[in-house]
């Protein structure tokens, strides 16, 4: 809260001058401070914009660790979708939400593959992804992964690729011959 939010008000002509200008300027600063105070936990609750000890609490209010070499923003986005994340857990698109709303990308799952046991799960992104997110995507599959069941990553590359379209068109004769020798 600033002192944009107190209302202005303005003195008579005959009191906006010396010590009763002054007293009034006081008063609005004054209270401005109290606005500020009053405001602050309000402020707190946001994981976006609380201090790192208030975040730490909330953190642990809702089941969040940080892990060694976390970015503070990257664990911001873990508090403040902790919630979301919880309640996306277990399913397919729930899963590919999680990965989303922490700036991981794009995923696919594949889920009871023909030749591999029923519970393996395969997790297929980049090459890129998995080398710049190898902790959080470990620590995500752990936190919000289902119960009874095995993980495994794939690499998914992308490859450019040209395809050129000809007309070809040719008439085929055919005749019997006979070959003598």
């Amino acid at each position: 809260m600033s002192s944009h939010f107190l209302p202005e008000f303005e003195l008579p002509v005959w009191m906006n001058q010396g010590e009763v200008a002054k007293l009034a300027a006081s008063a609005r600063a004054f209270f401005s401070m109290l606005g500020d105070w009053a405001a602050w936990p309000v402020t707190q609750m946001d994981p976006a914009t609380c201090g790192v000890r208030v975040l730490n609490l909330i953190a642990w209010q809702r089941d969040i660790t940080r892990f060694d070499t976390e970015p503070l923003d990257l664990f911001r986005l873990r508090v403040k979708y902790a919630y979301a994340n919880a309640r996306d857990a277990g399913s397919v698109a729930g899963f590919k939400r999680i990965f989303q709303r922490l700036g991981i990308g794009y995923i696919e799952i594949e889920e009871r593959m023909e030749g591999q046991d029923w519970d393996v799960i395969n997790i297929r992104v980049s090459d890129s992804q998995l080398a710049e997110n190898t902790t959080l995507m470990n620590t995500l599959v752990q936190h919000y992964g289902r119960t009874c069941r095995r993980y495994g990553w794939a690499t998914i590359t992308k490859i450019n690729m040209e395809i050129h379209l000809v007309e070809f068109s040719n008439d085929y004769d055919t005749t019997n011959a006979v070959w003598e020798e």
